[in-house]
Formats: structure tokens, C-alpha cells, sequence
């Protein structure tokens, strides 16, 4: 069995930043206890490593942890990108083994009704990471986006995911359109989300495996990713805004997926 982390001193100073750098109270509890995420440093003030070292001593008996090392919040401000708002909290680690689509397939084998998040070139991390959160909470299988025109794992995002970057696969694919190809050839339905669609989700009344696409922040989904659509669809609303904020819309979307 492994020993709790003991808490020391930083002895190399601010030091050069790791590869990928975690921030906040559920990420970094998150990350620790997911046994796929590589943990390198723990650092974290007296007064956070008190308040959740219960749950610190838990995790270290299930694996092993870097030891605490207990730093100023001041340290934590430098050592972190400007506006972290990290809780007195932090971890460097590695980023998560890369996943593909056949992945989420396997996942969703077997589920009643999967449903399956692509996302169109969004660029937002606050936005992703927000997507991420509403996809766990709905029970999406996993998410599913480019991996250029999209932010990469960062800090950011995985705060804004609050936990959910560790419990949600996330794929990465070069090339989204052949991603949706290859969810058609899986049995997935694929919905686009388009303001100018002729029906409403709720009106649609999909079944089955449903690949759910949101398009980018600005200019929604590309020409190229509606031709591999299988539908498109909106959700209701009133001409008292213009659109949704894709992350809200992502949840609305999600949530009357869950309503079926």
C-alpha cells in the first residue's frame, strides 16, 4: 500500500514549466485519481493540502503520487499562467494517451441510445471544457473534435471542465469529415446544429446512436461538415437574441437527447 504524500519544501524553485500544467481543486483531485494521467508535481498551499488532505491520503492509497509541495500563493501565481484561478492547487503531469473514433465506438457498444459530441472547429477552451462538463453530466460517451482550429489539452480547459477532461474521452482527428464517416459506418446517426435547419431537435425525434455536431463560435458549422450530416436540426427559441453560446447550446442539446 501506498504512503500518503508527504508535504515539503519546493527545493528547485519556479523551475521551468512543465509540458502540461493542471490548476483548481476538482481538476487537480480529478487528475490524481485517474489512472491514466502521468503525475510529475504536486503543489499546493498549507491551507488546501489541510482542507483536502483526507482526500489526497485517499488517492495515494491507490496509487502512486508525487509528494506534496507546499508553496506561498505567490509561488503558485508565478509558477502558473497569468490568471490561473487555481484555489491554492496545482499539478504538472502529462498530457492523456491519444484516443481515436473506434475508441468511442467500443464505448458505445451496447448502450441504449449513445450519443456522441463533434465539435466544428471550436476554438474557445472555456467553451470545450464547458462541453465536456455538460457532456459527463448528460452521459455522452465521449466528444470528438479537430485537432487544428481547436485548442489543445491545457490548464484552461481542464478547469473549465471541472473534472470531466479525466472521466470523458476526448479524440482528437485530423480530418472531421472522414470522423464522421467512420461514425456512419458505426451505426451512428450524425445531427448537425444549424439556426437555419427546418426542424427543431425535439421535432427530429432521433433514435439510436446519434452523433450530435456544434459548430464554431462565429460562422457555425462548415459547408463541408453539413454535407456529411445525416440531419439538421435547431432548438426553439426567440428572435430576442441572435443565437445560443455554443456551450449553452451544447447542454440544451444534450439534455433533450437525455429527455428521450
Amino acid at each position: 500500500m501506498n504512503r500518503p504524500p508527504k508535504q515539503q519544501r519546493p527545493t528547485t524553485g519556479r523551475g521551468p514549466r512543465p509540458g502540461l500544467q493542471l490548476w483548481g481543486v476538482h481538476p487537480v483531485l480529478a487528475a490524481l485519481a485517474n489512472p491514466k494521467r502521468q503525475c510529475h508535481r504536486l503543489l499546493a498551499t498549507a491551507e488546501t493540502a489541510r482542507a483536502h488532505g483526507a482526500a489526497l491520503e485517499r488517492l495515494a492509497r491507490t496509487r502512486k503520487l508525487p509528494n506534496i509541495e507546499t508553496v506561498s500563493r505567490a509561488d503558485l501565481d508565478q509558477w502558473l499562467p497569468e490568471g490561473a484561478v487555481h484555489q491554492g492547487i496545482a499539478l504538472a503531469a502529462d498530457p492523456l494517451p491519444a484516443l481515436d473514433v473506434e475508441d468511442l465506438v467500443d464505448l458505445a457498444d451496447g448502450r441504449d441510445n449513445p450519443v456522441i459530441m463533434v465539435l466544428d472547429q471550436v476554438t474557445d477552451p472555456h467553451n470545450v471544457g464547458a462541453i465536456l462538463r455538460s457532456c459527463a453530466a448528460f452521459g455522452a460517451v465521449g466528444l470528438v473534435m479537430q485537432d487544428r482550429n481547436a485548442p489543445d489539452e491545457t490548464g484552461t480547459l481542464a478547469k473549465s471542465a471541472s473534472g470531466a477532461l479525466e472521466r470523458l474521452p476526448l479524440v482528437k482527428v485530423i480530418n472531421l469529415a472522414r470522423a464522421l464517416e467512420e461514425l456512419k459506418k458505426a451505426g451512428f446517426w450524425i445531427a448537425g446544429m444549424a439556426g437555419d435547419a427546418p426542424v427543431t431537435l425535439a421535432e427530429a425525434k432521433l433514435t439510436g446512436k446519434i452523433a450530435l455536431v456544434m459548430g464554431s463560435e462565429g460562422e457555425g458549422l462548415r459547408r463541408l461538415t453539413r454535407e456529411h450530416c445525416d440531419y439538421l436540426v435547431k432548438l426553439p427559441q426567440t428572435d430576442m437574441v441572435e443565437s445560443l453560446n455554443v456551450s449553452n447550446a451544447a447542454a440544451v442539446a444534450l439534455y433533450e437527447l437525455v429527455r428521450r
